[in-house]
């Protein structure tokens, strides 16, 4: 981290003056302005969960308090399958709480400051909202997790921390930007930003950071600025994160308040000399075409610039290249020819797609991103 940096707050060195609360049984939580203790909580989630008219999103909130309050010091926790196999992982509150005070400490977070709770609470990101209200005394809103979370937020009420993906950001954006721009502190995640996504950030008065984590790491383990003088390119790790190299050259995580073991990951990183990182892509990504290997992920980052409707990159067998890079694009009616004529200014030999596939819908994972295994299969049927 360069010298001077005011991104990060350190932790209180005297554990008796810090401002956050990791005994479970003395946290209390305020929902939408109103405080509640424990056993109140407790009663409203009997309440809620017993109404059938309480909307799902809303019981997932109440059902993860109970889970929260009960006497296991652990909780299961489900990951997206963005990258693989959704599968269930067993988590320590403990820790959950640890990430819940680094990030607070990190964005300055105060008792009182009011959050949003605008993501899936089935998901770790949903999830350590409502740990880091517990932990820190933050007052929690929470709405229906859709594409347009701040559509009916009461006039005049002002948000000094949110967690939103890419899509509602968007939205945010294009209907509900003055909402936006009172946000004090928001963060990103999920899934990648666009560039053009990323531009239109970056212009925003208030602070905007792109997270960087994964259930594993029960959220982000660091943060990018997308905006004001601290913009940058590369991620900072957050305190008591530790990052390293695989031989492969994929990202090994050290976080031991946070995780039990080291993590190696599969995305393809650069380290800097100030300790921040560069992702480059997922190992899994990887294209080797006649020897030369491309990262889907930056084909997909120099196109962006120029393709303004849904595509990804993936790969088909070849008999020549072994491997041979293929664009799938929503579009029927579009020349072959001409788009490799408007990409080839943007891509270099090895990287331009030796074959352009029309689809009626580029393949999604319920959070957002692309799914690999589905858009690779694809080419097989066609």
């Amino acid at each position: 981290m360069v010298e001077g940096d005011q991104l990060w707050n350190k932790l209180p060195e005297n554990e008796e003056n810090t401002p956050f609360c990791l005994d479970r049984n003395h946290q209390s939580i305020t929902l939408n302005g109103i405080p509640y203790s424990k056993e109140l909580a407790l009663i409203l989630a009997n309440i809620k969960l017993t109404d059938p008219e309480t909307p799902e999103w809303e019981r997932e909130l109440f059902a993860f308090l109970q889970a929260w309050w009960n006497d296991s010091p652990t909780l299961t926790v489900h990951t997206s399958g963005s990258t693989g196999t959704p599968k269930n992982i067993v988590v320590e509150k403990e820790r959950m709480m640890q990430s819940a005070i680094t990030t607070c400490s990190a964005l300055g977070l105060e008792q009182g400051d009011k959050a949003l709770l605008c993501l899936p609470v089935r998901y770790i990101a949903g999830k350590m909202m409502i740990v880091r209200s517990l932990v820190a005394g933050l007052d929690l809103y929470s709405v229906a997790p859709d594409g347009r979370p701040l559509a009916n937020i009461p006039h005049g009420l002002i948000f000094d921390f949110a967690a939103m993906v890419p899509l509602q950001v968007f939205n945010s954006l294009s209907n509900d930007k003055t909402a936006l721009e009172t946000i004090k502190n928001g963060i990103i995640g999920g899934a990648a930003i666009d560039p053009e996504l990323e531009k239109a950030v970056a212009a925003l008065p208030n602070g905007w950071y792109s997270t960087y984590g994964m259930t594993e790491t029960l959220s982000h383990i660091a943060l990018r600025r997308l905006n004001g003088p601290a913009r940058s390119e590369t991620y900072c790790p957050v305190n008591n994160v530790n990052i390293s190299l695989s031989e492969e050259g994929t990202l090994v995580i050290d976080a031991p308040l946070i995780c039990r073991g080291t993590i190696v990951t599969n995305d393809i990183a650069r380290i800097l000399p100030d300790g921040s990182f560069e992702i480059l892509g997922r190992k899994d990504n990887v294209i080797n075409s006649g020897g030369i290997k491309q990262q889907t992920e930056q084909i997909e980052r120099k196109l962006s610039q120029i393709l303004d409707i849904p595509f990804c990159i993936t790969s088909a067998p070849d008999p020549k290249l072994g491997e041979k890079v293929v664009l799938l694009i929503e579009s029927k009616a579009i020349s072959e020819q001409d788009l490799l004529t408007k990409i080839s200014c943007f891509l270099d030999v090895y990287e331009t797609p030796k074959q352009i596939i029309p689809v009626d819908k580029i393949p999604m994972t319920p959070n957002g991103k692309i799914d690999r295994k589905a858009a690779k299969n694809m080419i097989l049927v066609i």
